[in-house]
């Protein structure tokens, strides 16, 4: 249900800054900002005006912003109060805000008001979330492409396809003695396939941007004493771990994030994995294997002298099925030079950790395991959308396989259609929406 109260919040971060903005967002707010400022601002001018208190005492002064229905982010009138970024001040003007006749605003009401409104589709909208989030550059560029509309021009695009292609199908129903030679001559089948690579390049450039998004977590395992710790501090590039040569020197996990040509890796490195009588020790490894059992992808430490021991094979056996990479670690205690090769589908890597040797290496093979490939188009995608299109996927694949069933392939395709356009927020459960617009902050 669309909302027309007035909402307010403190758009700037929480803390001590030059500046603090108060946003304002409803329906005729010119008599709002004529009772804080005294003064009615032209639309979109920045006019510089004392912010006062219901006894006409100042709070602040800065600038008012006016942004009059529909031409605003919300597509409501907008107003912003530009003043002074002390948390106190922030405070007695939002509080002063709140007397007027606002409430205090939701998190992300302001961006789901601008979806209710028209003003964004909800991919856009939850872009504004992703691009506020971002921990890299190429997060960034991909979460802005998005807020632009390309994630949604090209899922627009796909969903006209398939309207268009249901047009001919379902055209078919009411005349089943023609509708082989109808579809035939309009190539529907065609049409069908070109739709397929379409999705298809989609669903990759989408699997590459939720990559950018959320990363992948990466846990560090092996017995103790192998360099998992030397490791963390050469892949962080900073000590961000006790190294010694005292074998259980780490007893609990440490995490530490890096980004590798933007892409978000959760390092975490473990405790060794031996049969102990320390009770923190134990309390190490156990929570060794609880992050194990979340990884995205084990790097399992070995040491180049022995190879992948009895001992490594144990911890082999152990692990769930997640892909891992062996690393054989200490080549300059060893005879074995850097180099990589695969052995059983698996990847293997020499390097030196103590001396930096073959990190390179690493970080690039890390970066295939993710399955990163760089590229211009990549944009933010979550979760939901790669399962949307995964359905769609299917829902076509399944229409390309009925053969001559008309009524099975006019199903399907609706269904793929239903899937694309739930990206959008097209069809979309008011749950839904309390759920995207719950995790974002106040004030946007």
């Amino acid at each position: 249900m669309l909302q027309t109260d007035t909402i307010a919040a403190i758009a700037t971060a929480p803390g001590r800054g030059g500046v603090g903005v108060i946003r304002i967002s409803g329906k005729d707010l010119l008599p709002f900002a004529q009772a804080i400022s005294g003064k009615q601002p032209e639309p979109r001018m920045a006019t510089l005006a004392g912010f006062r208190d219901e006894d006409a005492s100042l709070i602040d002064s800065g600038l008012v912003l006016y942004f009059p229905a529909p031409h605003s982010f919300t597509g409501e009138d907008v107003i912003e109060l530009q003043g002074h970024g002390g948390p106190a001040v922030l405070q007695r003007l939002l509080k002063r805000c709140v007397e007027l006749g606002a409430r205090l605003a939701e998190p992300g009401e302001f961006t789901k008001r601008a979806f209710m409104n028209d003003k964004l589709d909800l991919a856009q909208a939850e872009s504004v979330a992703d691009l506020i989030e971002a921990s890299s550059e190429e997060a960034a560029k991909s979460a802005m492409r998005s807020l632009s509309g390309e994630f949604s021009s090209q899922v627009n695009t796909l969903v006209e396809g398939l309207i268009n292609l249901r047009m001919l199908v379902e055209a078919t129903l009411d005349f089943p003695e023609e509708d082989i030679d109808f579809l035939e001559a309009a190539d529907a089948a065609g049409k069908l396939t070109a739709l397929r690579e379409h999705l298809s390049r989609l669903q990759r450039s989408a699997g590459q941007g939720r990559l950018l998004r959320d990363g992948m977590n990466v846990v560090l395992v092996g017995q103790p004493n192998v360099g998992k710790s030397s490791l963390m501090n050469q892949l962080a590039g900073d000590e961000v771990a006790i190294v010694t040569d005292i074998a259980g020197t780490t007893r609990d996990t440490l995490r530490e994030l890096i980004h590798l040509e933007g892409i978000p890796l959760h390092l975490i490195d473990t405790a060794g994995l031996r049969d102990t009588v320390d009770t923190v020790e134990k309390i190490g490894i156990e929570r060794t294997w609880a992050a194990v059992n979340k990884a995205d992808l084990v790097l399992l430490l070995v040491d180049a002298r022995n190879g992948v021991t009895a001992e490594d094979e144990e911890i082999l056996a152990k692990l769930p099925a997640v892909p891992r990479l062996t690393v054989h670690n200490k080549i300059d205690l060893s005879e074995h030079g850097l180099s990589e090769e695969v052995r059983d589908g698996e990847w293997h890597v020499w390097l030196s950790a103590r001396q930096g040797q073959g990190v390179d290496l690493l970080r690039q093979r890390l970066l295939h395991q993710a399955g990163w490939q760089a590229g211009e188009g990549v944009f933010m995608a979550r979760e939901r959308h790669l399962i949307a299109i995964q359905m769609a996927a299917e829902h076509l694949s399944l229409a390309a396989a009925a053969g001559h069933q008309i009524e099975f392939i006019a199903e399907e395709l609706r269904l793929a259609q239903h899937q694309l356009s739930s990206i959008t927020g097209e069809f979309t459960a008011d749950d839904l929406l309390g759920e995207i617009f719950s995790r974002f902050c106040i004030g946007k």
